[in-house]
């Protein structure tokens, strides 16, 4: 299959993109680039612009400034349609149809309708195809969620908190389902959630959204090889000095103890002691830290001409 996987390609693509609501930004000059072919977590507060983001990029809103572009085309377009699938938070499924009438329903809707992946899925989770959607748990009604989006052939796949109703263990198992598929197909995923331990194990890149605006952008690699977390000791009103020529995205203060994260300018002078931070930690500073310059990485940044075209 041909997912527009290959090197250099974008999934998407946004320049100043902006949407606005009676009571204000929801979202405002998001400007960004998604490579094809990655597992992209989408991370921000409640309210932040999450879903308004994932409403532009699959036609469900319109945007009120800038312009986004899916594999280079309008979201609106019949080429985005053929090549998006979106599986809301509510994942809506008729109750009462069974397992097999709903595959069935998603096999007369969509041309490209893979029918032995959808099933495989399906049967993965022991799901009996006469089973109606109104009796299954959270867990296998998911699956099934899954198994419609991934029978559709999508070269894109957004998720809006696919699991967040669900406990960790089915939330474990069904990540490894979608990790599974995205790499056997070669499907771009972007995928919000609040489970930063689950977006650590699944990702491989990140796209961080606070206050409407991109706050980080990038490879996960990247991201965490620009961070260094210093610890040192209380001095006075902060810790040891020499920071002043690195980019302090926070600094905390725990008893006798003082710890930062910084994005270092070479390297860094005083009595501190330097570890690499996980994903969680920078996660938690850059949201708890909205006044911090943004950091895209080079992969990320999206080129105007491209998003305009």
């Amino acid at each position: 299959m041909d997912n527009g996987g290959t090197a250099g390609t974008s999934a998407i693509e946004a320049y100043g993109l902006g949407k606005r609501y009676r009571r204000g930004w929801a979202l405002q000059d998001c400007t960004f680039r998604l490579p094809a072919g990655r597992i992209c977590g989408l991370v921000g507060p409640n309210g932040s612009g999450k879903t308004t983001l994932m409403g532009l990029v699959t036609h469900l809103l319109k945007p009120t400034t800038g312009s986004v572009r899916v594999f280079g085309a309008l979201p609106g377009s019949e080429e985005a349609r053929r090549r998006t699938a979106f599986l809301a938070q509510e994942k809506p499924l008729f109750r009462r149809f069974t397992v097999a009438e709903t595959l069935r329903l998603g096999r007369e809707l969509n041309p490209r309708w893979e029918r032995q992946t959808a099933e495989d899925i399906v049967r993965a989770g022991d799901i009996p195809l006469g089973a109606r959607i109104g009796a299954l748990s959270g867990g296998q009604r998911t699956r099934v969620a899954f198994a419609l989006a991934f029978g559709r052939r999508p070269d894109l796949l957004v998720l809006d908190e696919p699991m967040s109703d669900l406990d960790p263990l089915v939330r474990h198992e069904l990540t490894s389902v979608l990790m599974a598929e995205a790499a056997e197909h070669g499907t771009t995923v972007l995928m919000s959630s609040h489970h930063l331990t689950d977006l650590e194990n699944s990702c491989d890149y990140l796209l961080v959204i606070a206050s409407g605006g991109v706050r980080l952008a990038g490879e996960v690699d990247e991201i965490l090889t620009a961070h260094t977390l210093l610890t040192g000791a209380r001095t006075g009103r902060g810790g040891p000095p020499g920071l002043d020529r690195h980019t302090v995205v926070e600094s905390r203060v725990s008893g006798r103890q003082v710890t930062a994260l910084v994005r270092p300018d070479g390297p860094v002078a005083g009595d501190w002691q330097a570890d690499s931070p996980n994903l969680e930690e920078v996660l938690l500073a850059y949201l708890r830290s909205p006044g911090t310059p943004p950091l895209v990485s080079p992969s990320a940044q999206a080129d105007p001409k491209a998003a305009a075209a």
